[in-house]
């Protein structure tokens, strides 16, 4: 803050004295500095031809900049996209060399449990019920 303040007070000094000085060469017929004011007069002429060459090329800037940043996002996109699929095969290697089933394959289960209820699911096993398995028709 202190910092904007300062820069502030030095900006209004500098106007106050281009004020006090155009003051003083009008009252005393005189001109300061000449060989410096054709200078930077000429200088100030060559910065407003530039200006105004800048605000047709300005007028012109936001369709090709509207364009080239859908252009930019598109590209951004279609990067990612590619580093996500890169970055998917990596990672499913990956978890194929951790893993402790390195290349995982169905087997029969080791318990007499489950496969009693496998058993039974599929039908081989006994009906428990005793017997009447009929349906109904219609």
């Amino acid at each position: 803050m202190t910092i904007s303040i300062g820069i502030f007070l030095l900006s209004l000094f500098c106007i106050v004295a281009l004020f006090a000085g155009k003051y003083w060469e009008l009252r005393s017929e005189r001109v300061l500095l000449p060989v410096w004011r054709e200078k930077l007069d000429m200088r100030a002429q060559q910065l407003k031809e530039l200006m105004d060459a800048a605000r047709v090329d300005v007028a012109k800037l936001p369709p090709e900049a509207l364009r080239v940043s859908r252009i930019a996002v598109h590209q951004l996109a279609l990067g990612f996209a590619a580093f996500a699929r890169t970055a998917e095969g990596y990672a499913h290697r990956l978890a194929d060399v951790v893993s402790y089933k390195h290349r995982f394959e169905k087997r029969d289960t080791r318990s007499e449990f489950l496969k009693k209820v496998a058993e039974h699911k599929s039908g081989n096993g006994s009906n428990e019920s005793g017997g009447n398995n009929t349906t109904s028709q219609l």
